[in-house]
């Protein structure tokens, strides 16, 4: 205001030009006509309004000038701005700015030669001034919005820069050609007036236009920005943040219904960060429960000046003036609901307008919260039984470890380690379907009879394991004894009454470990004890002499690989579409003339543990190899699967090993395909080290095994040379009988193909489930449906009774095989 006066005393001195009360009126009339048909740029709480009232200020410089110009202007706009009810403060801001406006017009033509209005340069002068007047009023703006805490972007200068270049030239052109005609004859009103009324009407609709243009850019910017939460943990607030941008809102809150093991979620974007407020969370709130309704006519907008008794205390729990309700979509089924409260510019509100806005928002919001609920599935599945919904052994693992390190010196915990007996008896005699749901009964009795604090874990085949946090060794057995006490009943099961019985081992920290895996160890030595003896059984020293067969098989491996007790089978892996054999994945066997088969799952560790591993890696390479060449050999092209431990790849020298095979044997890299873990693949050292480029450099195949066991994402396979992902079969197994199982084998394929990798399924057993995932397109198929694992020579005899040969594709050099139906 002050620099409003000190700018009229320096633009109007001495005394005003003489005042002539009609064109007076008539400039004051234009203001307030022109001021009342506005473009409003909004900026968080700020709003400008932009009008084509330059063209009552060309009339008013010409007709009145000088000081009489500025009270023309100051009435026009204050009589508008009254009636948008405006604040008193911006009433007196905008006023102070507009006299600035109208003295610095006055000043150019001053200084400008401003003479006949029949002079085109005369008609130059007045658009230099009016132009000067919009460019001085607008950083005056900008200073105030920037004073009540805004940072003006370079989008609200853009939004500004067609009303300013544009809009402001046509207004003076038609203000120009009033008066010219006004000049000539009296009757030139009846032109004049459909004239201004034209150009009012054309710029609110170019309001309109722009208005809607604006917001089809700030939908578009909203989409991108909404596609780029759906990894993120805090995706649900940064959808929130999304919608109160783009539609200006004081605050937005997104409520979400229970998933899988995630309590029903309100997240809240709010000015201040205010994270809860009174009425999104309340299933029998008015607004909420409206916009739930089935049938609802998109979101709902409830405003304060329409609304009910009912509406009215909606509104008055919120605090909020005005309201825009919708309910979203989400994988569990139960829609969620999003609201939207007050519009934060204080002159523009919530219209049908947003309303639709919101609803095509409602497309990209639900699109958003699925796939960010998807990932949340794949990441549960990763860590919890797919039979039972207990965590896993990797969960189990990390809750353990997390439990240990928050106290080093004095954390103490129970581990119970619990077998289903009996439990290969029943799958022998009712099969897997009997077994499976012996195996819920016992996860259920678990869960009813552990302490409240216990985690209940699934292990592997018939294992249980509860963590008991705070209890000591005595505690834990006594807990152990109670547990398996309770847990013996009989249940029906297959139409039988089947004794439930578990034999128990007991391992306690810090006495018998400080870490995950030395407690589940000796918990399992522990358990091999009670199997032997009563039932429960706790770990002592003592029960390591029965692990002397693991030292004698870890003392003999190298021995076994030489004289041909650790051998390989292949089983076969087929195209999904044609049916054509594209490779065999080698798996290794040990059969000990002693102690019979062992499981390769014990020698391989054991390998790991004696650092082993990397010579029976080469020894199965080895025997791979030489049946791909012979292959060869016999024109056929089939590639070979090996797969490659996790300690494996920390070896400095596997490179050049597995070069020298390629070469040893005349295997082309590309007929080789590296079966690598989740675990292995994103460990940070493997990730940081440039092994897997080193190894997709020799031209040969990475693949990622057992996919969806362990902790990685799709998401981390883009930063990795992986060429394919194989489903675990966990995933697969119950695909033609669970509806969520295939949910997520789709997912995993259509995820991996969008980043261009192939998908392969282990596990398939019957042809409906081959049926469901060549639907899905999955790439390839393995399981007992194609085949078995197979020792050499029986596989030859397979492949000569079930297959045929293809010639060679075009570009290729060998011929394929394929299944015959």
């Amino acid at each position: 205001m002050v620099l409003a006066v000190v700018v009229g005393l320096l633009a109007f001195p001495g005394a005003p030009t003489e005042f002539r009360l009609v064109p007076f009126l008539v400039v004051v009339v234009a203001f307030f006509v022109t001021d009342m048909v506005s473009l409003h740029v909004e900026f968080r709480r700020q709003t400008w309004a932009w009008s084509v009232s330059e063209f009552a200020l060309t009339i008013a410089l010409i007709e009145v000038g000088g000081v009489w110009a500025a009270a023309a202007r100051v009435l026009g706009l204050g009589a508008s701005m009254a009636w948008q009810r405006y604040s008193w403060a911006k009433v007196v801001y905008n006023l102070a700015v507009s006299v600035v406006e109208v003295a610095a017009a006055v000043t150019v033509l001053r200084v400008l030669p401003f003479g006949a209005l029949a002079d085109p340069v005369s008609w130059l002068c007045l658009l230099v001034a009016v132009l000067v007047a919009n460019l001085v009023g607008t950083p005056l703006v900008f200073a105030a919005i920037r004073l009540s805490g805004g940072n003006p972007s370079r989008r609200l200068w853009k939004e500004l820069l067609l009303p300013i270049g544009v809009v402001a030239p046509f207004a003076v052109s038609v203000g120009l050609v009033a008066i010219l005609l006004s000049t000539l004859t009296g009757w030139a009103a009846v032109l004049i007036a459909p004239a201004a009324a034209a150009v009012i009407v054309l710029f609110r609709r170019f309001a309109q236009v722009s208005r809607a243009g604006q917001g089809l850019e700030r939908i578009y910017d909203f989409a991108r920005r909404i596609e780029a939460v759906s990894g993120r943990e805090d995706g649900s607030l940064e959808i929130a943040m999304a919608v109160k941008e783009l539609l200006n809102a004081d605050k937005v809150a997104l409520w979400l219904p229970p998933y899988l093991d995630e309590a029903p979620r309100l997240v809240v974007a709010a000015d201040g960060g205010a994270g809860w407020y009174d009425g999104p969370g309340d299933p029998d709130d008015l607004v909420r429960r409206r916009a739930l309704e089935p049938g609802s006519d998109g979101p709902v907008l409830v405003l304060a000046g329409r609304a009910s008794a009912a509406e009215t205390a909606a509104l008055a729990r919120r605090g909020a003036q005005e309201v825009l309700g919708a309910p979203v979509a989400t994988a569990a089924g139960e829609p969620g609901y999003l609201e939207v409260c007050d519009r934060r510019s204080d002159v523009v509100s919530f219209s049908e307008g947003d309303r639709a806005a919101l609803d095509s928002m409602l497309t990209h919001v639900n699109a958003a919260i699925r796939a960010q609920q998807l990932l949340t599935q794949i990441r549960y599945d990763a860590d919890h039984d797919r039979l039972t919904g207990l965590p896993n052994r990797q969960r189990l693992a990390v809750e353990i470890d997390t439990l240990l390190a928050a106290d080093p010196v004095g954390a103490r915990a129970g581990l119970v380690l619990a077998s289903l007996d009996n439990l290969t008896e029943i799958v022998d005699t009712l099969g897997h379907a009997a077994a499976d749901e012996l195996l819920l009964v016992t996860a259920g009795l678990l869960r009813e009879h552990a302490p409240p604090d216990a985690l209940v874990a699934r292990m592997e085949g018939e294992q249980f394991a509860v963590l008991l946090p705070g209890l000591s060794l005595d505690a834990a057995e006594r807990a152990a004894r109670r547990l398996r006490e309770a847990t013996s009943t009989r249940a029906r099961v297959a139409g039988l009454d089947l004794e439930v019985t578990l034999t128990i081992g007991v391992a306690a920290a810090p006495v018998h470990g400080t870490d995950s895996g030395m407690l589940m160890q000796r918990a399992d030595v522990a358990l091999l004890a009670a199997a032997d003896g009563p039932g429960v059984a706790s770990y002592h020293q003592v029960l390591d002499q029965q692990s002397l067969r693991r030292l004698q098989l870890g003392t003999e491996l190298e021995q076994a690989m030489a004289d041909g007790q650790i051998s390989v089978v292949f089983q076969p892996i087929i195209d999904a579409r044609t049916s054509d054999i594209v490779s065999v994945e080698t798996l290794v066997r040990w059969a000990h003339p002693r102690f019979g088969a062992i499981p390769p799952d014990d020698f391989i560790h054991l390998a790991e543990q004696i650092g082993r591993i990397g010579d029976l890696t080469d020894h199965v390479l080895d025997l791979a190899l030489a049946r791909c060449r012979r292959w060869l050999d016999q024109d056929i092209a089939l590639s070979v699967a090996v797969n490659l431990s996790a300690r494996c790849l920390s070896e400095p020298d596997l490179v050049e090993r597995v070069q020298r095979a390629l070469r040893l044997h005349g295997v082309p890299g590309e007929l080789l395909i590296l079966e690598l873990t989740e675990g292995s693949v994103v460990d940070d050292s493997v990730r940081s080290s440039t092994v897997l480029a080193e190894l997709h450099a020799l031209g040969l195949r990475l693949s990622m095994d057992d996919f969806g066991t362990g902790y990685s994402s799709l998401s981390q396979l883009r930063q990795l040379p992986i060429d394919e992902v194989k489903i675990d079969k966990s995933f697969v197994l119950g695909m033609s009988t669970s509806q969520g199982e295939s949910f997520i084998a789709r997912s995993i394929i259509e995820l991996a193909h969008n980043l261009g990798l192939r998908v392969v399924a282990e596990g398939v057993e019957d042809e409906l489930t081959r049926k469901l995932l060549t639907e899905m397109g999955c790439d390839k198929l393995q399981g007992f449906l194609v085949s078995r694992p197979l020792p050499d020579e029986r596989l030859e005899s397979w492949l000569l009774a079930r297959t045929g040969v293809r010639s060679a594709a075009p570009g290729a050099q060998h011929r394929r095989l394929f299944v015959r139906a």
